[in-house]
């Protein structure tokens, strides 16, 4: 029996999957011409299947070597080895703190006494372990991953030589680098270059590696995950990046304005590879996404929320919901890694400040009594600065000033400091383990009584967004809301998940223990329907 075990005849566990009959209650919304909104309740009848099996799982990371990757390295390689180590606050365990997936909790009700019950979020169906991933990728530095984990200083130096023989033992493959569309002062890194003809030929490298590393370490599936500097925007051009056909036709003809995270990302999708974009540029343009859409696997961008912007998306909802106007945002940021140092170029810079600034448009957007058609955003201005001293340990500094009743302000001072991978990693992970999990979960149309046909099943859209939450601009189908208030997301991937074994959405209403006679139904286990 399954952790988590729903009892329901609308949910049947199989030794192959979970199959479960869920209706979805939605709503149509239509505006009247004299501003009428007229609601519809609609419900559609699914049928979830979710394959319990979690096969074996490669992970490439582009830009290994880095803070980040050897971050996620060391801490799976302390996790699987069960490290413990002294500090000079006392002896620290391995954890998974900072994932949702490993260390956050679902609501699954109320017992027959009215206590609530929370379980582990990683068993309500069955997903990948991080200790279970076996890691590779790229990398345009040379050096190994025990170097490479004390050049960035992220962890304590006791973890860290602990950690060192095993990490050593790990090297990058040579990467595609343009230094076109990284800083100047990246090329100094550049040691551990691919070498290829154009970019078709490396392309077909990257393919190459990925074959390679699936092969030798006996894996299922790989999924590919950019962690690498943040690129300029590339100007995605018409005849280009518009079609499928048009971007390979163009990385054949060896085009130029066709970065480095694409081309990761093509040779991803062209060996039925999910690719996440965990840096700001713009890598997901509409011809990646239309390949991905055809070879049926996941694609998802960009940048990782994990700091000031993660707490910026959850300030800003709550006060918007609360009624309170938001009228001036300035964020000052300053760190000294290798990120720090890429993004003090104005044109990378540019990326980053763009995924940052959007983060607050779709909670504005939502209120038209605090910003009425017309009214103008929030000013909202963003600073990086690059102080090599402070590392990886950046600092962010914010300001929030609101109007509220009549006539009043309040301001918010906020200072936080961020030990960027640290609270990075983790967001990895989680992105890994949900590709993971949603490549192995299908959806079809049903009618409640029969199991619809095989061939009726489908995945998610190509374009994931159930993972906006770890995102800070979220990548989301075409004419999709954005949205990026931090509950609604986190309440997505909870309800999903809860949707797969046959559970209602959350909705904490608990009129069980605030109507009198469903409070006394609810105790003595007299619901009319115990599978409602």
């Amino acid at each position: 029996m399954p952790a988590i075990y729903v009892k329901s005849d609308k949910v049947c566990y199989t030794d192959s999957s979970i199959e479960t009959q869920y209706d979805y209650h939605s709503t149509r919304v239509s505006r009247g011409a004299n501003g009428t909104v007229e609601v519809e309740p609609i419900t559609h009848h699914l049928m979830f299947k979710t394959e319990r099996k979690v096969p074996r799982v490669g992970v490439m990371l582009v830009g290994w070597c880095g803070n980040n990757g050897t971050t996620v390295t060391a801490g799976i390689l302390a996790n699987r080895l069960g490290l413990s180590w002294r500090t000079r606050r006392g002896t620290q365990s391995a954890n998974y703190f900072g994932s949702i997936t490993q260390s956050s909790t679902i609501n699954m009700g109320m017992t027959r006494d009215m206590q609530e019950t929370f379980v582990p979020m990683k068993d309500v169906v069955p997903m990948l372990s991080p200790n279970d991933m076996v890691i590779g990728g790229w990398d345009c530095n040379n050096m190994s991953l025990g170097d490479a984990m004390r050049r960035a200083g992220v962890l304590d130096v006791q973890l860290q030589d602990a950690l060192y023989e095993h990490m050593q033992a790990l090297h990058p493959l040579p990467a595609i680098f343009d230094i076109d569309f990284v800083a100047a002062n990246q090329k100094e890194r550049a040691n551990n270059v691919l070498v290829a003809r154009d970019r078709w030929d490396a392309v077909e490298r990257v393919r190459s590696d990925i074959r390679n590393f699936k092969s030798a370490n006996q894996l299922d599936k790989v999924i590919v995950l950019w962690t690498a500097n943040t690129e300029r925007f590339s100007e995605h051009l018409d005849g280009i990046h518009d079609t499928a056909d048009n971007l390979l036709a163009a990385v054949k003809r060896n085009e130029r304005e066709i970065a480095p995270s694409a081309l990761y990302a093509m040779a991803a999708i062209l060996e039925k590879c999910s690719f996440i974009n965990g840096s700001p540029q713009n890598t997901l343009c509409a011809g990646l996404i239309e390949m991905a859409r055809a070879a049926q696997v996941f694609v998802s961008g960009d940048d990782f929320k994990s700091g000031q912007t993660k707490m910026k998306s959850a300030l800003v909802e709550f006060f918007v919901g609360a009624g309170i106007k938001p009228e001036c945002i300035a964020s000052y940021n300053h760190l000294g890694n290798n990120d720090g140092y890429n993004l003090s170029a104005p044109k990378q810079f540019r990326s980053k400040e763009i995924t940052k600034s959007n983060v607050v448009d779709d909670m504005v957007a939502s209120n038209s009594i605090l910003f009425p058609p017309g009214t103008p955003k929030p000013d909202h201005c963003i600073v990086i600065k690059y102080l090599p001293y402070v590392g990886d340990s950046k600092r962010a500094m914010d300001e929030y000033t609101f109007s509220i009743f009549l006539g009043g302000q309040q301001t918010v001072v906020l200072h936080n400091t961020c030990e960027d991978s640290l609270l990075a990693a983790p967001l990895i992970i989680d992105l890994l383990v949900m590709t993971e999990l949603m490549e192995r979960v299908t959806i079809s149309a049903s009618n409640g009584t029969q199991t619809p046909p095989e061939d009726s099943f489908e995945h998610m859209e190509t374009v994931l967004s159930i993972l906006s939450y770890l995102l800070k601009a979220p990548a989301v189908p075409a004419g999709t809301p954005v949205v990026n208030a931090l509950n609604r997301q986190k309440s997505a991937i909870e309800n999903v998940l809860r949707a797969m074994v046959g559970l209602p959405a959350e909705n904490n209403m608990l009129l069980e223990c605030r109507v009198p006679f469903m409070r006394e139904e609810h105790v003595n286990g007299e619901c009319a329907d115990p599978t409602a």
